[in-house]
Formats: structure tokens, C-alpha cells, sequence
């Protein structure tokens, strides 16, 4: 059987805090591809000297996030004392669980010289099991995750297992995520083990399942067989996984099957602002005084 696609989702435009970028997930009828329940495309950009991203510390819940860059640099601080920079083709892996916050922001160097940024972030569902486990954070260097070439495209692994072989990224649930370079003409078989499937192009064009897709569009795959051909230089990333174990609910940055969680969770943030940090049910990470404000909507 020859797989369709379900939905096309075209990306918006979001500003988080000065920097624009291009939301995919969630989206309207689509909240979840397999775990995958947000995709943000940062960039390309170019920043000048002086300029910069600075994601403001903020809280998360119950999700993984899995920050993937193409360009450029970015230094994560959290709450659990981890500061750590990445940087084209490495990952960094931060499990929320029962609560984290953090902050993303230039590097002074890249701030001080001027550069260029572009990336992908993500975040994932944790199981129902999970939503309360610990905190935690796991940064994979970019030689780490294995490069395999097929049917002409070149396959950088994130996560999961496939095009035999598997990812060091171990992830809460049952994920399928790579980054495909795709010379045109080249054609890539995708997996047909996988429950929930997605191509998100980045540049280029390709079609798939007898649609051409172009940069910017998300196509969500059902059941059977699939192949990408490229009919022109182009980049995608290939999500997908298990199907989540039950609906979720998402408020701004917190995520949780149960709406009392997020109650919860929005209470916490406001208790833990201003002078009450350190007594609070979430803390700054080091070194930052700044902090987002729980949204009013």
C-alpha cells in the first residue's frame, strides 16, 4: 500500500521576544505528530554586531525539547546549573518532567561579531508515566549520531531507529527524527515501521505521495509506503514516532494531560516570581535575573 498524505500544514510567524520564526506544530486538527507536539523553524537569520536572540528564562512541564541547529550557536542555561552551547549538527535533549526552566541566548562572541542562526526546535510528549519524572539534560556532540547515506541523500539520525541503524539519543518515547540532505534527483525511501509520520521541508523542493512540496510545509503521512524525491538541492527532517498515550493539553510553554497540571504549573510560575526565586516551586538558572511573565491569555 502506497501512503498518503493527510494534511499539509503551512508554518506562521511567531515572535518569541524580538526573533521570528516559522511555527508548525501544533497546529489546527494536528496537535501531535507521533510524540512531536510543537515544531519551530529559527531563522535562517542575520543578526549584526550587537544583536541577538534572548529567550528569557520561562518554565517548562512535562515535555522534552530537542534543540537542532543547521547555523550558527546557541547557549542553554536551566535551572538544574547546565549551561551549554551548541552548535550545526549536535543536540541538546532537555526533559522538563516535573518542572525546569531555562534560557536560550546568543553567544557573547557571535553577539559581539555578528552571525547567522537556523535552526529547528522541538518538543516532545512525555508518556503519561513520565510527566512528573526529574528534570534532566543530555547534550549529544555532533560526531556522535550517525551519518548514513541512502538512495543518494545523506541521513543524520537524531533519534530512533532506522535506515539500520539507531541514534544514541534515548528518548522517553518511541521517536523517529532525522535531518536528510537530498542532492536533486536523489530519492529516499522513507521507513514504513514508523506509526505517525512526517516531512517538514527546509529548503529545496521534493515531492512525495504525487504532491511537491516546497520549503516551509509540513506533509503528515498515513499508513504505507513512501519515497522522497528531490527536484531540486534540498534539506527536510523527518519526524514522527508512537502515537501519544492520551490527549494533551498545551499553554504556552507547559504541557500536560491534565488540565489541573497546568493549573498548577501556571500558580507555581506566578508564586516563584520577583524576590521569591529561591523559595519558589520553579528557580532562575544561574546567572539570569530576567525572567518571561505568565501570558495574561
Amino acid at each position: 500500500m502506497t501512503a498518503e498524505i493527510t494534511r499539509l500544514i503551512e508554518g506562521r510567524p511567531r515572535d518569541i521576544g524580538g526573533f521570528e520564526v516559522r511555527r508548525i506544530l501544533p497546529a489546527p486538527r494536528q496537535r501531535t505528530v507521533g510524540p512531536f507536539i510543537f515544531l519551530d523553524e529559527m531563522g535562517p537569520a542575520a543578526f549584526a554586531p550587537g544583536e541577538g536572540i534572548d529567550v528569557r528564562a520561562h518554565p517548562h512541564i512535562g515535555l522534552a525539547t530537542v534543540t537542532y541547529l543547521f547555523e550558527g550557536r546557541i547557549v542553554h542555561r536551566d535551572s538544574l546549573g547546565i549551561e551549554q552551547a551548541i552548535t550545526p549538527g549536535a543536540v541538546n535533549l532537555m526533559t522538563a518532567g516535573r518542572g525546569i526552566t531555562h534560557s536560550e541566548r546568543s553567544h557573547p562572541d557571535d553577539r559581539a561579531a555578528g552571525h547567522r542562526l537556523h535552526g529547528i526546535q522541538t518538543w516532545l510528549v512525555l508518556p503519561r508515566a513520565l510527566e512528573e519524572t526529574e528534570p534532566g539534560f543530555v547534550h549529544h556532540p555532533a560526531d556522535s549520531l550517525p551519518q548514513v547515506d541512502a538512495g543518494g541523500a545523506t541521513v543524520r539520525l537524531i533519534a530512533g531507529d532506522a535506515f539500520a541503524t539507531a541514534s544514541p539519543v534515548a528518548m522517553p518515547a518511541p521517536t523517529f527524527y532525522a535531518d536528510a540532505a537530498m542532492p536533486a534527483g536523489s530519492r529516499l525511501p522513507l521507513p514504513d515501521d514508523v506509526e505517525e509520520r512526517g516531512v517538514y521541508v527546509v529548503s529545496g523542493a521534493i515531492e512525495l505521495a504525487g504532491a511537491a512540496l516546497r520549503p516551509g510545509c509540513l506533509a503528515v503521512l498515513g499508513d504505507g509506503t513512501a519515497e522522497l524525491r528531490a527536484t531540486a538541492d534540498s534539506r527536510a527532517m523527518l519526524i514522527g514516532g508512537a502515537a501519544t498515550d492520551g490527549p494533551r493539553q498545551i499553554w504556552w510553554n507547559l504541557v500536560a494531560s491534565d488540565p489541573a497540571r497546568i493549573e498548577q504549573a501556571k500558580a507555581d510560575w506566578r508564586a516563584s516570581a520577583g524576590e521569591r526565586w529561591r523559595d519558589g516551586r520553579f528557580t532562575l538558572p544561574a546567572g539570569e535575573q530576567e525572567y518571561s511573565p505568565l501570558p495574561e491569555h
